[in-house]
Order: C-alpha cells, then sequence, then structure tokens
C-alpha cells in the first residue's frame, strides 16, 4: 500500500475526526475507507445500470441474435 500526505484546513480535520469518533476508528481509516468507496461506487453503478438494461431488454436482444 502506498501513503500519501494531504493538506486539510482544520475545520474539516475536525469534522473527520468527529466522524471518526463516533465510529471508534482512526481519521485516517476514514479517509481511506471514503476514498475506497467513492472509487468504487462509480463502477458498481454503472455496472449495475448496465446489468439492468440487459435483462430489461434481453427478449428484444435474443429475437435480434
Amino acid at each position: 500500500m502506498t501513503n500519501i500526505t494531504i493538506a486539510l484546513p482544520e475545520d474539516i480535520l475536525a469534522k473527520v475526526q468527529d466522524i471518526a469518533d463516533r465510529y471508534h476508528i482512526s481519521p485516517e481509516d476514514l479517509i481511506r475507507v471514503t476514498v475506497e468507496e467513492l472509487v468504487i461506487a462509480p463502477e458498481e453503478s454503472f455496472l449495475e445500470a448496465v446489468k439492468f438494461i440487459l435483462d430489461k431488454n434481453k427478449a428484444l436482444y435474443e429475437r435480434l441474435a
């Protein structure tokens, strides 16, 4: 795993710390998980949309094949 360093305004860091405290995790873990979800979510949403369209139009695609 690669480490990065980011600069956060004090008010944002305080909010991150508050949220991390609520979940009993470190601020670093909260930020890491949040970034992972942000990166993964769009791909999953796209794949779900493609599956929905394919399933919805399955009969049409079979007739056209």
